[in-house]
């Protein structure tokens, strides 16, 4: 028995060829629509029994909201992902939007066909592989090589790691000092420092790309884990600073 479905995708032709394909099979294709941002609407009005989603960039804050919308007021449609190779979280980000299942975009028509049957049927429906692959990746995390915030800390002393913080805070140059029992001028270069590593102009920058890049998170954890060990770092000193 032939599945009523709509198909929507950032990229039209793409929702258009899938529908095309799913017709030749046998399915009543409702709608091919795009881009999947508006979709939400036009899936409510004419409540198939499964919507086939595709997004490219599954990853991306927002990019299930329209799924939440559509099971909140047609829960009974069953939602399928189409995407990229997702991530653990890429996965737990669907199905937390309330999707039935995820699929890889270039899996073949016969492997779509059995996870709409899967989704309509009200079990989950997600390749064997994708599960496998989440559990290898949760269970042997691989470094990150694109990790800006991991990248950036790097390059930081643990001493200019504090600096960061302080200044993320809202500290000026005499609080910084003050609170780092260190000479205003010593506290005013390693804020340049700072600045200069990061690759930025103000402080009002720095705590921006901080907070963007998540090395906020991790330099306070680091600046944390410093304090509580008593400033061992030959970069840290707990007395004042009388160099200058």
């Amino acid at each position: 028995m032939g599945v009523r479905l709509m198909v929507v995708d950032d990229h039209r032709l793409l929702a258009e060829a899938l529908a095309s394909a799913l017709k030749l099979r046998g399915h009543r294709v409702l709608a091919a629509a795009a881009p999947t941002g508006g979709s939400a609407e036009l899936v409510i009005g004419r409540a198939p029994e499964v919507c086939l989603f595709g997004t490219a960039t599954p990853a991306e804050p927002g990019a299930f909201d329209p799924i939440v919308r559509i099971k909140k007021e047609r829960p009974q449609v069953a939602v399928v992902v189409l995407g990229p190779v997702p991530s653990p979280r890429g996965i737990a980000a669907a199905f937390a939007s309330g999707a039935s299942g995820y699929v890889r975009h270039d899996e073949r028509i016969e492997g779509v066909e059995r996870a709409m049957v899967k989704a309509r049927a009200g079990e989950a429906a997600v390749a064997p592989q994708l599960l496998q692959g989440a559990f290898a990746e949760l269970l042997n995390p691989a470094a990150q090589p694109d990790d800006e915030g991991q990248r950036l800390l790097q390059m930081l002393t643990p001493r200019e790691v504090e600096v960061l913080v302080r200044v993320a805070d809202g500290e000026d140059t005499r609080l910084i000092a003050a609170g780092m029992g260190i000479a205003p001028s010593t506290a005013r270069t390693h804020v340049q420092r700072v600045l200069m590593k990061l690759g930025v102009g103000s402080r009002l920058e720095a705590a921006a790309l901080a907070a963007r890049t998540g090395l906020l998170d991790r330099a306070t954890v680091s600046a944390g884990v410093h304090t509580a060990m008593g400033g061992t770092d030959p970069d840290m000193r707990t007395g004042p600073d009388l160099s200058e």
